[in-house]
Formats: structure tokens, sequence, C-alpha cells
């Protein structure tokens, strides 16, 4: 079978009919195509389509049942993430007006001191959302990086397992499909999550995170999408992505955490951590947070944002941290900052399909 016919015999049995073209692309069968102009906003610095130069990667196993129900099958997923999000439909109403459409992705996170929340899913679902789970395995912000019940380790030899499996026979009760999000940034720095940190060791993280997920796949939980999503790759982190990939068996999708601080162009964010992925899985990839900092070229930045998504079929949506400082950002990440901003990204998302949110039917359980 030639490198084409089992990149298209792949993706028949992974993916759906949307990402057919993406297998093709990747495994050097079509170019891509030019990036279109954003509708509306400043005019942006064009970031044309960087393709891949990696080799086709082995044969991945399918995606899971309920990944192949969430991952679109035409357009793409615009969420957010609001200090209130997924409770508040005023939240979600109001950025709606902003961009010019609603959100079909909402974003929330949960700590390891908190169980399951079916109020959580039930409402992303009311506002017309697919709901996406960071679940981070720590006690408290407050408590900073050095938190040892939670180092790796502990995870991993089951210190916590009745919180998981509690955790994993709630989800599966509920049977509402959910991406989680688990662990995520963990080739950073700034959480007990990290190898280099909390007197974790390599290899550790992907041990905790399979452990997690083989109870879940004990308790027969079905209606799981699972996401990996390290944050994208600067001068300054250097750590290498494949040692803390699980393995396609483990994931369904993969992420990103990533926004414009000083960078001119989306590209410069996000290709070079995507480049060093695609050379070892070939799953979707969902931007799970993104945002660009204040200045003079955040609209500029935004509208080439789109022009960059546009021209990235392996992605198949994205989340806008919509929070200013006040609200928990960093810095004040929203787009709605100033009416420029504003601007550049209801202009950007009007020239962007975007999917329809697949219904909240519950998976019957295994």
């Amino acid at each position: 079978m030639s490198t084409c016919d089992r990149a298209a015999a792949v993706s028949r049995r992974a993916f759906p009919a949307v990402l057919l073209a993406l297998s093709a692309v990747l495994a050097g069968c079509s170019g891509a195509g030019a990036p279109e102009r954003p509708a509306g906003g400043p005019a942006a610095r064009v970031s044309p389509p960087e393709q891949s130069t990696a080799p086709p990667g082995p044969t991945a196993p399918a995606v899971s049942q309920v990944a192949q129900r969430l991952i679109p099958a035409r357009g793409r997923y615009f969420g957010i993430s609001t200090l209130e999000t997924p409770w508040s439909p005023q939240e979600t109403d109001m950025v709606a007006q902003r961009a010019g459409v609603r959100p079909n992705l909402l974003e929330y996170f949960a700590k390891w001191t908190e169980g399951y929340r079916r109020d959580a899913v039930d409402a992303a679902y009311q506002q017309g959302a697919v709901p996406l789970l960071t679940w981070e395995p720590w006690g408290s912000v407050a408590a900073g990086t050095e938190q040892p019940q939670y180092a790796l380790a502990e995870i991993s030899n089951g210190r916590h397992d009745a919180y998981i499996r509690r955790f994993a026979q709630d989800v599966k009760a509920h049977g509402r499909p959910v991406i989680v999000r688990f662990a995520h940034e963990m080739n950073g720095t700034w959480f007990p999550w990290a190898e280099r940190r909390n007197g974790n060791s390599a290899g550790e993280y992907v041990e905790a995170w399979r452990h997690v997920h083989d109870i879940f796949t004990e308790a027969g939980v079905r209606n799981v999408a699972w996401q990996w999503s390290p944050n994208i790759l600067r001068t300054v982190e250097k750590v290498r992505l494949q040692p803390l990939y699980p393995g396609d068996e483990y994931v369904d999708i993969i992420g990103l955490s990533g926004y414009s601080k000083h960078e001119m162009r989306a590209a410069d964010v996000f290709e070079p951590a995507l480049k060093e992925m695609q050379a070892f899985t070939r799953r979707p990839v969902l931007i799970a947070e993104t945002g660009a900092r204040p200045g003079d070229d955040k609209a500029l930045w935004i509208a080439d944002f789109f022009t960059w998504l546009r021209g990235r079929p392996d992605v198949i949506g994205f989340v806008w941290f919509e929070r200013s400082v006040e609200q928990g950002g960093k810095h004040d990440w929203r787009f709605a900052e100033t009416p420029e901003t504003q601007n550049a990204f209801r202009g950007g998302l009007a020239g962007l399909e975007l999917a329809d949110a697949p219904g909240g039917e519950p998976i019957p359980s295994g």
C-alpha cells in the first residue's frame, strides 16, 4: 500500500471525513491551499501554512467512540474560558454578543479536591456547547509547585485511587460526553505534576497518566475523550515532548496552551511545538488555551491567528482565554480588551466555519 493510500485508510478508520484531507497533507500527498485573508479587522501579517517535514508516523489506533462523536466532521470549535464558564449563561451570552457568534465549546477547571460536577457538563450542553474539563492533580493554587501528596509517583502508586475511581464512576453514571484535559502544560515548571518540580523524576508523568487512564478503562468509562496538552515551546523551555507523551492508545486529541507575548505571528507561537508533535503523533489538535497580550500589535496578531488557523486542517478548534488580570489572567488576554481587538476577532471568526456542536446524549456504559 502506498504512503497516500495508507494515510487515507488510517483516516477512514480513525477520524471523521474532514480529517481525510489532513492525512493526505501530512503524508505529502497534496499541498495546503493559500491562506485566506480574514474577513474584516486590520490587515494581517500573513502566516502561510507550514507543512511538516516529518516522515509519516506509524498507523495509530482509532480514537475512541466518544472522540469520533466530538471531533467535528466539518467546521471548527470556538471555545472560551471565562471566570464563570460554564455556570453563567450570561457570560456566554456576553461573549457571543461581542464575538458575533456563540461559542460551541466551554472550558472549565477542577482540582483534585473537587468531585465530578454534573451541573458543569449539563450547563455546557444547555448552552449548545461541548464541555472541556481541565482536570488538575493538585490541592490548591496557593500551595504552589511543591505539593508532595500530589507527586507523580504518589498518583502512580495508588495513593489517590479511591478519588480517581469515584470520579470515573460518576462520569460513567452521568454518561454525557466530555473532553478531559488531564495534567496540562506538563513541560513547564509551574505545576506540581511537571517532572522538574515536586520531587518528580523523568518518566513519571507518562506512568501517572496511564495509571489514571487505566482506572477509567477498568471502570468501563466510555464517554471521555482524553486530551494531552503541553505548553508551546519557547527558547527557555527546552523540554522534549515525546518522552512526555503517553501514546496514541491513551490519547484521543492533542492540544496546546499558547499565548502571544512578543511574537508577531501566530505561526511563531504554535508551529515549533506542532512540528515536534507531528513526529510522534497525528492526533487532531485542539488549542486548549490562547490569547494575546495587550499592545499595539494585539489586533494584528488576532487577525493573523485566524489566517493561520484556516491553513491548519489538523487544528479542530481553539479556546480563547477571555479573562482580564482581575479575572485570573496573567495579562489581559481578552479579545474584547479594546474596540480594535474585538473587531479583529469578530472579523476573523466571521471567516471561519464553525462546527455544529454534537448533542450531549449519554453514551451507553461498557
